[in-house]
């Protein structure tokens, strides 16, 4: 999303026509830098961010003050730009508040207490999954990549699996999501075929769950079921349970698949 508003927002101003769209665009310019403020944690510099941007400093700086007026950006002691107090409020007020996430919580917690693993709740947004929760134990869990807000490639999560295999019901639909990307590998073990993952969608449906034996990160595997925490019906997002391969294998897991979901579907969810 931010590779596209960024590319929105470029236009080369010496161009009439750009410039007229330019006009047109003016607030993905904006949107443009609060994605780019996003990437810096530790703040940004003006001349970096109009490069970034692919702008003029003048153009970068009218946003930064238009994002400053709102509390979206303020500048750190060194005169960097960072992402503003009230913007932050937003956001974490509205995760926060998010149905799915807040009934989520007693799940993950119950899985991570059972299991002693990394536990996430991801939903699915294109062509990759987005993590709105994550619980780690307090010691002894390997700390995956993952973060709350941080994505992966749909395909090769058990997560995304789970719910591309729900909404994806023939090969056509597989090969129509594929289009002309060429899919990540981030592993040898990883499926990128519209052949091959139509055959894992159908076992997935058929079997009711979804694993990433090591397709993503090296000597990790995944388990993950569907959960309808805001419907009865349409699957709001997945739940998963996460392991070292050699501490909690796969069978480890599936063998416990009715208790996995048993937790999934407490007294407390639809």
């Amino acid at each position: 999303m931010a590779e596209t508003i960024t590319s929105l927002a470029a236009a080369p101003e010496g161009n009439p026509e750009a410039t007229a769209e330019a006009r047109l665009v003016g607030s993905d310019r904006v949107l443009a830098v609060l994605a780019e403020l996003a990437r810096h944690p530790d703040g940004i510099g003006l001349d970096d961010m109009a490069r970034a941007i692919a702008s003029p400093k003048s153009t970068a700086h009218r946003a930064l003050a238009a994002l400053r007026r709102a509390g979206f950006a303020s500048q750190d002691g060194r005169g960097r730009y960072v992402l503003g107090d009230e913007f932050l409020r937003m956001a974490f007020a509205h995760h926060e508040a998010r149905p799915d996430h807040v009934r989520v919580l007693p799940v993950l917690q119950a899985l991570c207490d059972r299991y002693g693993e990394t536990v996430h709740y991801a939903v699915l947004d294109g062509t990759s999954v987005v993590y709105r929760s994550k619980l780690d134990p307090p010691a002894g869990a390997v700390r995956l990549t993952s973060v709350v807000g941080g994505r992966n490639p749909a395909h090769c999560t058990a997560v995304g699996k789970a719910l591309l295999a729900d909404s994806l019901r023939d090969e056509n639909a597989v090969r129509a999501w594929i289009g002309n990307r060429q899919l990540e590998k981030p592993t040898e073990r990883s499926l990128t075929t519209a052949a091959d993952l139509h055959a894992e969608f159908v076992r997935i449906r058929e079997q009711g769950y979804s694993v990433d034996d090591r397709e993503n990160e090296p000597g990790v595997n995944c388990l993950a079921v569907l959960a309808y925490l805001t419907s009865p019906t349409k699957p709001s997002g997945a739940v998963s349970v996460s392991g070292l391969a050699y501490r909690t294998p796969l069978k480890t897991l599936v063998d416990d698949l009715p208790a996995i979901r048993a937790v999934i579907a407490g007294p407390d969810l639809p």
